[in-house]
């Protein structure tokens, strides 16, 4: 697939043949369930795409919130990116480990942040990987680059914002989670959540989206399982999930359709689930 403006992929044949571009930054966003066991940031320094650099949403991230990875104030964010070498005039393209996971979660953070020229790697390192393309333990070295962040709000919603959309309901909401912890039917994986979800709320797991080379389902696909999770195409949608990371799957795929009145609800149920006094349905 090729990169344009509109769309928010890059096939692994398109990044293979722009390795060496030098307006693109590729950046490695891999994260992982902590009941995973896996280290990111060590595989990331076994084996990475050419010239990536390494994204870490947990510490480019509000540290003092008592919720997980939740959006950095736009100063952290620059000042961390500019560190990495990322800025204005870059094309970015993000992946991870898993093939189409927390990728998303970086590209939304970037767009969050006035940055639109970053797109996500389709299949990502699990793709790349399986075709035989190269792979690199060389840490980066890049120079810093000038990052102007722009905080564009209508692509993020926070609890209170979540709250009104209750009594209004302008915004369909769609979770992300397993239809298990949606229905509250199995156990949250982080300890001391509730169950269920926000009352109105539709579900359309994530991994749903997902083919098994990691790779994105067809646009065609894409339609069929948002407009049968109850999703109505035509209006605005606020994605959530368990902490923000595969709410941005939804928005990624919304995204592919043309969908531009997309927003993710950071908390996600990692808040929703914690904060006493927040209705809930199962």
């Amino acid at each position: 697939m090729p990169a344009s403006t509109e769309s928010p992929l890059v096939s692994t044949e398109w990044l293979a043949q722009r390795l060496d571009a030098p307006d693109i930054r590729i950046v490695d966003g891999s994260w992982y369930m902590p009941q995973s066991q896996r280290d990111p940031r060590a595989e990331y320094e076994r084996e990475h795409i050419p010239g990536a650099v390494y994204f870490d949403i947990d510490e480019i991230a509000d540290t003092s919130s008592p919720f997980p990875h939740m959006l950095p104030s736009p100063e952290k964010f620059s000042a961390r990116v500019r560190a990495l070498g990322l800025g204005d005039g870059n094309r970015i393209v993000v992946y991870d480990g898993a093939g189409l996971f927390s990728a998303p979660r970086v590209w939304w953070m970037f767009r969050v942040m006035g940055h639109e020229d970053v797109v996500v790697l389709d299949g990502g390192l699990k793709k790349w990987k399986a075709e035989g393309r190269p792979l690199s333990d060389a840490r980066s070295h890049a120079s810093a680059r000038h990052f102007t962040a722009r905080r564009n709000a209508l692509l993020l919603r926070d609890r209170e914002a979540m709250l009104r959309n209750i009594e209004t309901c302008a915004e369909q909401v769609l979770d992300a989670r397993s239809r298990g912890r949606f229905r509250a039917v199995e156990p949250e994986p982080r300890p001391g959540l509730k169950g269920g979800h926000i009352p109105g709320s539709h579900n359309l797991p994530s991994a749903e989206l997902v083919q098994a080379d990691g790779t994105l389902k067809p646009p065609a696909e894409l339609r069929s399982l948002f407009e049968t999770a109850g999703i109505d195409l035509s209006r605005p949608v606020i994605t959530t999930c368990g902490s923000g990371v595969s709410a941005c799957i939804l928005a990624l795929g919304l995204a592919v359709l043309g969908h531009r009145q997309t927003s993710v609800y950071d908390g996600s149920w990692s808040e929703w689930g914690a904060v006493k006094g927040m209705p809930v349905e199962a």
